[in-house]
């Protein structure tokens, strides 16, 4: 077992950098900086401090390829959700649209979503209001801010897919 760490940056509470085994990378973190796990709340925009799993990883197959991973390595379709309703029973948990409660499209026009690893916050149990659908995704631009999740750029998000196992852990703060 592993532990990736992420820490914050010196000059920005919302840029961070992602070490482990023989890797390190710079990433973007949630654009309300990182909290307390017990204060994450639903779109807070914040990355939770913790330690969590990785559950598996999603890469969609018209934009790259299936990546190598010794995680579980599923392919995107375009009618993935994952649904963001706190008064939902599917809260926090991949839906199929059309989906009637609040979701965000795991389909995406740009491309963050081209590669992803589910990370086992607020998942075992569900606790409505908690946050949900905190991933690893690719990074934009600059490094813009996140909704909560770790965003790395693409060729390093790869590079971490071929080195994570799936007793990893991620912790973050």
């Amino acid at each position: 077992m592993a532990v990736w760490s992420v820490s914050l940056s010196e000059t920005d509470g919302r840029k961070g950098l992602l070490t482990g085994p023989l890797f390190e990378a710079p990433c973007a973190l949630g654009r309300g900086g990182m909290v307390a796990d017990s204060s994450k709340r639903e779109g807070d925009g914040a990355t939770p401090i913790g330690s969590y799993p990785f559950r598996y990883a999603f890469y969609r197959p018209d934009k790259v390829e299936e990546p190598l991973s010794c995680l579980p390595v599923k392919m995107l379709k375009p009618d993935f959700g994952w649904c963001d309703d706190t008064e939902s029973p599917h809260y926090n948990k991949l839906v199929r649209l059309p989906f009637g409660p609040s979701h965000e499209k795991m389909w995406r026009d740009d491309d963050v979503y081209d590669l992803i690893i589910v990370i086992g916050h607020n998942d075992d149990p569900v606790v409505p209001g908690h946050g949900s659908a905190i991933f690893m995704h690719i990074a934009r631009e600059g490094f813009t801010p996140t909704e909560g999740c770790v965003a790395l750029k693409i060729d390093a998000f790869k590079r971490f897919l071929r080195l994570v196992g799936p007793d990893d852990v991620l912790k973050i703060g």
